[in-house]
């Protein structure tokens, strides 16, 4: 264990191993290096990197020969859990045995694993502890190198499948696969800003796709719901997303995005196949919103813990469609703290126990619930995709997709990690 002093020189040591050691490691060796080098330069001991699943219910360890043999652990009702929904490193003490010994007292650490804000899973480890406490500043040494291997791991992990077979628990459909390749990170944050999505079934999705870009204080945001089931509403979906990046990227107007996205969709089907969608656009500096609807169900607004609107626009046909004119620009002043829902219809038509069809109520219902108990909106959706396939034995009869805003709601403060936001 180093001293005080020596912390400084400590961090600087693990970070440069870590980044020493990966320049040209293979996705598979990364694992063995992470437990090695927080073994070497913090004297931890039992460390093992779990990685969350797609369905969100359990923290899954990446198996290394230098890590204890550990079950994935649920994320409800476990320590891991406890540090990956709050975003906030659990101690407790160490197991019998490993309490005390020649390097003296210990405690076991969960401690999340964050690209930026976006939550990848848990690292776990027990560290040093005179006096029966961890040293704070090995603590924030402990986190930012948990940081650090998270954005390893997403790096590496292009290269590579080790990862994404933690986190998978069954195979994927081809439809799956496609949209999920084309998904921008579930959680984005700035200040003043958070940005999470879902998207359900994790193995089976057909149709069902979100997207957003954050360009300067410029946010667009989409949702599509392609025309079917399966690979041939992902194919359809795919074509529609790609087109409407394609608009976005250069920086194209939102009815005239809507003319590339419907073009593209028309020349490759033949008015054979659509796609509904959301496509919007808000200004992050004055909080005003735009948006067009293409045959798709409108967002809803919440305002404090209500509920307060559906923003309705003039319904326009969905892309792909051929009948000719164009979608209207609809607007709204949003207020500090306001928070924008978009969906797909498979979440309204997602069944509940005792109530049959979710419906806007219902949903509403859920999200007010959500606010009223301050869950920020990584939270509140995973809760949702929990509610939700609970009553349904797992299984939804149609994709079920969501895109929650927040804006100036002060909750991208609750996701930064715990010594960040101290200092």
């Amino acid at each position: 264990m180093p001293g005080p002093e020596d912390l400084d020189v400590t961090a600087a040591r693990l970070l440069a191993g870590l980044l020493r050691r990966t320049h040209l490691s293979r996705p598979s060796d990364l694992p063995d290096v992470v437990v090695d080098e927080a073994q070497r330069g913090l004297g931890a001991e039992d460390v093992v990197l779990s990685l969350i699943n797609h369905e969100f219910t359990a923290l899954v360890p990446i198996p290394s020969r230098f890590s204890p043999s550990r079950p994935p652990q649920p994320v409800d009702g476990s320590m891991a859990g406890r540090a990956f929904t709050a975003t906030s490193i659990v101690f407790a003490d160490a197991e019998a045995g490993a309490d005390a010994g020649p390097a003296g007292p210990r405690r076991r650490a969960w401690i999340p694993m964050l690209d930026g804000t976006d939550r990848l899973g848990v690292l776990e480890m027990t560290l040093p502890a005179p006096g029966g406490e961890v040293d704070e500043d090995l603590v924030a040494v402990c986190e930012r190198y948990a940081h650090l291997v998270a954005q390893t791991i997403v790096t590496k992990g292009l290269y590579g499948d080790v990862f994404e077979r933690v986190q998978r628990s069954r195979p994927m459909t081809v439809g799956s696969e496609l949209m999920r390749a084309m998904l921008p990170p579930l959680l984005y944050a700035t200040d003043g800003l958070v940005v999470a999505g879902m998207l359900e079934p994790a193995y089976d999705n057909g149709g069902d796709a979100f997207d957003y870009a954050v360009n300067e204080d410029r946010v667009h945001l989409a949702v599509f719901d392609g025309m079917g089931h399966g690979l041939s509403a992902s194919t359809v979906t795919a074509v529609a997303l790609a087109a409407y990046r394609r608009a976005r990227i250069e920086a194209v107007p939102l009815v005239e995005s809507y003319r590339v996205v419907h073009e593209a969709v028309l020349s490759q089907f033949g008015g054979d196949r659509h796609v509904t969608a959301v496509l919007a656009e808000l200004d992050m500096g004055t909080g005003r919103l735009s948006w067009l609807s293409a045959g798709h169900p409108p967002p809803l607004l919440l305002r404090g813990a209500r509920v307060v609107k559906t923003l309705r626009a003039v319904p326009f046909f969905p892309l792909g469609w051929d009948f000719g004119g164009e979608p209207t620009l609809a607007h709204e002043q949003l207020e500090a703290g306001d928070a924008l829902l978009l969906y797909t219809d498979g979440l309204i038509e997602a069944r509940v126990a005792g109530r049959g069809l979710l419906g806007i109520e219902g949903l509403s219902g859920f999200l007010e619930q959500e606010a009223a108990a301050g869950q920020p909106a990584p939270e509140t959706l995973r809760r949702m995709r929990r509610a939700v396939l609970e009553h349904q034995n797992g299984v939804l009869q149609d994709d079920a997709t969501a895109l929650l805003v927040e804006w100036h709601r002060g909750s991208e403060q609750r996701l930064l990690p715990q010594t960040v936001l101290r200092g």
